[in-house]
């Protein structure tokens, strides 16, 4: 059950990815956006898909204050993405391995952080 669950985050986190940069590519090139705000935009919409998705399709979760569980969602994805950039920047600096070879690595451990938190917290299984 656990593990058809990780497969389902991973397919709900892909789906993110493509939300979140097709929004953030969608206000940077066409409307023209700072591209900072641009990916923050991208980013909120990337995260809000994930949490609808994960809610009722990966942990099938009806708990009826979704306000409080998104919010709980949303600093995890930030924590998230503090711990992705972090790691990002100490493997940029203390070694030579590509910048995208480090972001996938990176990225994987970020994807175990999430599901665990939001296992165990948000979603409570």
């Amino acid at each position: 059950m656990d593990f058809v669950r990780f497969v389902k985050f991973g397919f709900v986190g892909f789906s993110g990815l493509i939300v979140d940069f097709g929004i953030t590519w969608i206000f940077k090139e066409k409307l023209k956006i700072n591209k900072y705000l641009a990916n923050s935009v991208g980013f909120l919409f990337g995260v809000t898909n994930n949490y609808f998705l994960n809610r009722y399709f990966t942990f099938q979760n009806h708990n009826p204050n979704i306000g409080n569980q998104f919010i709980s969602f949303l600093v995890i994805a930030i924590i998230g993405f503090a711990i992705n950039t972090g790691f990002l920047y100490l493997l940029q600096k203390k070694t030579r391995i590509n910048f995208y070879v480090c972001k996938f690595l990176v990225t994987l451990i970020v994807f175990f952080w999430n599901f665990g938190a939001n296992s165990f917290y948000t979603f409570k299984v």
